[in-house]
């Protein structure tokens, strides 16, 4: 089984679509976690080991852990070997988006993929499939590919028509159509834009779809189900960060957030 196999058999293992964004701000966690010399590391452990049970894929944004040098980016590693030895089954996505000429790109593809040992990786489209070669090749990784994100201002370019389409629409099309030979692609489609997350499932059909900007960003359940789910119920990771992570109890803010998802499946 590929990465998006893989995914599929823990989301029905766990009948959850959802993801957990371990954007672990070190200025955010509690003050328990202050005196530690792996303080990221030991918060993410703690709301791993609450929420495990209702999710089905991790998503650590890289920045917050490259904002403490190397002893960030150490607490970033523990924090993928601890999944990899006590989950194996939860998808693991770097929240990174990357993107680069070829020769920079292998660079890249050696520390997410080999060295820090991630599953997937978040990708930018701009510089075309040619530059993304490296990622994309990795038959055994996901490619996460940037088309309509949830940010305020996403529409600056994402919305220009070419040819009297939007840009977005046009990179749905691409990635299914021609960057995804080894079936290792999927696309971040925003919750905050729901007509647009529709409109990208009727172009792209089955694939899957990283759906950020529910909670704090104001993206709402209901609608995101409806207008993601793909063929067989499934097709999106739905991801919430600050609303689960830094709740008193993640563990319950995850179950409520698989629940609510499940009741529009």
């Amino acid at each position: 089984m590929n990465v998006i196999d893989n995914y599929n058999a823990r989301v029905d293992a766990a009948n959850s679509l959802v993801c957990v964004g371990l954007d672990s701000d070190h200025r955010r966690l509690p003050e328990r976690f202050a005196g530690s010399a792996t303080p990221q590391f030991d918060f993410n452990r703690w709301v791993i080991d609450q929420t495990h049970e209702f999710a089905s894929a991790y998503k650590p944004n890289i920045a917050f852990y490259e904002a403490r040098g190397d002893t960030g980016l150490r607490d970033l590693k523990a924090t993928i070997d601890y999944l990899h030895a006590n989950h194996p089954d939860i998808l693991t996505i770097c929240d990174a988006k990357r993107a680069d000429i070829g020769s920079t790109n292998e660079g890249y593809v050696e520390a997410i993929f080999d060295w820090l040992g991630f599953d997937a990786v978040t990708l930018h489209p701009y510089l075309g499939r040619e530059a993304l070669a490296p990622f994309l090749e990795r038959a055994d990784k996901g490619c996460i590919i940037l088309c309509r994100t949830s940010s305020p201002g996403a529409g600056e370019f994402q919305d220009a028509l070419i040819g009297g389409r939007p840009l977005w629409s046009i990179v749905a099309q691409t990635v299914c159509e021609q960057w995804n030979q080894h079936g290792n692609c999927m696309l971040v489609t925003g919750a905050t834009y729901p007509e647009e997350l529709k409109r990208v499932r009727e172009i792209v059909g089955d694939m899957t779809l990283l759906v950020p900007g529910i909670g704090a960003q104001g993206g709402e359940v209901e609608r995101t189900v409806l207008a993601g789910l793909n063929s067989q119920r499934k097709g999106l990771i739905i991801s919430s960060s600050r609303g689960i992570i830094f709740a008193e109890n993640p563990g319950e803010e995850a179950r409520k957030l698989r629940d609510q998802i499940n009741q529009k499946r």
